[in-house]
């Protein structure tokens, strides 16, 4: 056990006396959450939509039916009340919801006109504006072209509330990815850099020889990143709190818990690519082309999932960071409980299992 301590202390000392490590494992991820301030965004398509309606209403009906043969909307069902679309919101069912009220067609013959409120999630503040301008021009164009002749020049007046972000800052969206970013680039990176690094250098023969079993080595390596990650996250949450006054809405212990969960996910990936390859170039392009550029372009980070080719919908579902960020976004920006996150922690807990068993049993079998 004594041999244990001293591999990590000595690899804690190794970090520290590398400054250019160090940069790059602090300094980065401090230059990409204050620097990362504009998100792209692209066209959406297939947002799931609902509809609340106190009764029924041949006006509504018809209306709904519009927006559903749209291109960008999903009709996913009717709700009786805002309790109901608030909770389908919050178990990510729909992503925007129409509220009509009561005696709707005969409330456009007054004379102040008909009323209808457009919700939306606006976590994601481009996906969110683009989702009501989409809306209001269905809407203006079905009760100014089809409805003309049965309302006479009625008026409709959108009411639009944005939920969880009314400011619409763009740091709510994209903070969350670059938490997922990060975490990868500081967790696999640096584990699989630093391990293949020995056996490049050929010190890791040496090492093998010691009391220590090999795969205590190993885990003696990932120890300090593991810790140096968690202060790379709460460096990040400090940021983000304090510089780019985003607030935590949900409970800050199981936001930490599911990215510690995240970070051992990470580690794990890092020690698999180590496993796998013999020169640490190797080991950049592998962690760089399949992984640190999907989480960038498929994770739901910068681009909408929901507009992405169905192919690329499959592969973003075994991107461990799309998992990550869905669940940060719900507990940091819309503040639900962690039941509402319990697919996403569990996906991120079967594919840690996974990695871990599959990266060492390849380690072994290689020092075999």
């Amino acid at each position: 056990m004594k041999g244990f301590f001293a591999f990590v202390r000595k690899e804690f000392l190794h970090i520290f006396r590398d400054r250019r490590t160090l940069l790059v494992l602090v300094g980065l991820p401090v230059m990409l959450i204050v620097l990362f301030g504009f998100a792209i965004s692209t066209e959406i398509r297939n947002v799931n939509i609902g509809v609340c309606v106190p009764d029924q209403d041949i006006t509504v009906t018809r209306l709904v039916d519009k927006i559903d043969r749209s291109a960008y909307f999903t009709f996913k069902g009717w709700y009786s009340s805002p309790e109901d679309v608030d909770e389908a919101m919050r178990r990510g069912d729909i992503d925007a919801a129409l509220m009509f009220g009561e005696d709707f067609s005969s409330s456009m013959l007054d004379a102040d006109g008909a009323e209808v409120s457009i919700v939306t999630d606006a976590v994601n503040p481009n996906n969110a504006s683009m989702e009501v301008m989409y809306l209001t021009n269905i809407i203006y164009g079905y009760f100014c072209e089809d409805m003309q002749s049965y309302t006479d020049g009625a008026a409709i007046v959108p009411n639009l509330k944005m939920l969880y972000n009314p400011q619409l800052k763009s740091s709510y969206n994209f903070v969350p990815g670059i938490m997922g970013l990060i975490l990868l680039l500081v967790c696999a990176l640096m584990t699989s850099v630093s391990i293949v690094k020995e056996k490049e250098t050929g010190t890791m023969e040496v090492l093998l020889v010691s009391p220590v079993k090999p795969i205590g080595i190993v885990f003696a390596k990932m120890i300090p990143y593991f810790v140096i990650s968690c202060v790379v996250l709460i460096i990040t949450l400090l940021l983000t709190i304090f510089v780019l006054k985003v607030p935590v809405e949900g409970s800050f212990f199981w936001m930490i818990l599911v990215s510690m969960l995240y970070i051992v996910l990470s580690l794990g990936i890092g020690l698999f690519v180590s496993s796998i390859v013999k020169t640490q170039i190797i080991a950049t392009l592998i962690i760089g082309m399949v992984f640190l550029v999907p989480v960038m372009m498929m994770s739901g980070m910068l681009y909408p999932i929901e507009s992405m080719p169905y192919v690329f919908q499959l592969i973003a579902q075994v991107i461990p960071a799309k998992w990550y960020i869905e669940a940060i976004r719900k507990i940091m920006i819309e503040g639900v409980p962690f039941v509402f996150v319990l697919k996403e922690t569990g996906v991120l807990l079967a594919m840690t299992v996974v990695i871990f068993t599959a990266a060492v049993k390849k380690f072994n079998d290689r020092i075999e």
